[in-house]
């Protein structure tokens, strides 16, 4: 298979599948070794990215993936659904950082960190596709793990965890306090509520 025919194998593939491909998937599929694949794909990258093409591949740890490029958005939800937009608070964040940096965590150990319950964070986080479950730990109650996805990795536009800068022990301590605010507001909203309350 000359290269030009193997791009257009990728290109088929990637487009068929929708979501991305694992290379080593990729490189069994048109015949070549990883490396050799990673290269092609890279060219093939790079040619999308020289051309006044509305589509491009993207890569996701050991994954790659055909979609269309942001700056098509306006027209691309002309005749598509406008897809669900996700808010990320300030706590959100805060616990999507920590589980990036921290992977595989414990919804435990995100709470030592930050001081303040998860629960509802993890479970939009979830919602939203940002965060996974990993499987369990190997301690009693054999809590569940959770790690990022390559949801996270397209939001952030990171091809890889790796790439995250490097977050520093002050950034910690800042979420611990603000996780504090978070906890003192609550208590003053549920002090007020009760006084109102008792008032009535």
């Amino acid at each position: 298979m000359n290269l030009s025919k193997t791009e257009a194998a990728i290109e088929a593939v990637l487009f068929a599948m929708g979501n991305a491909v694992e290379v080593d998937k990729l490189a069994a599929a048109i015949g070549h070794d990883v490396d050799t694949t990673r290269k092609i794909v890279h060219n093939m990258m790079d040619k999308y990215e020289d051309e006044n093409r509305g589509i491009q591949i993207i890569e996701l740890e050991n994954s790659y993936q055909m979609c269309t490029k942001t700056n098509y958005y306006d027209q691309l939800i002309k005749v598509a659904s406008t897809p669900t937009k996700y808010v990320l608070t300030d706590a959100l964040l805060e616990n999507l950082s920590i589980i990036a940096y921290k992977q595989p965590i414990t919804r435990m150990e995100i709470e030592k960190i930050r001081g303040v319950g998860c629960g509802h964070a993890i479970n939009k986080l979830l919602e939203y596709g940002l965060v996974k479950e990993l499987g369990r730990l190997d301690a009693p109650g054999r809590p569940v793990l959770f790690g990022t996805t390559q949801e996270f990795l397209r939001a952030f536009g990171v091809h890889s965890i790796e790439e995250l800068p490097v977050i520093s022990e002050e950034v910690v301590e800042q979420f611990k306090n603000e996780a504090m605010l978070e906890v003192q507001a609550g208590d003053l909203e549920e002090q007020e509520h009760e006084q109102m309350t008792l008032s009535i």
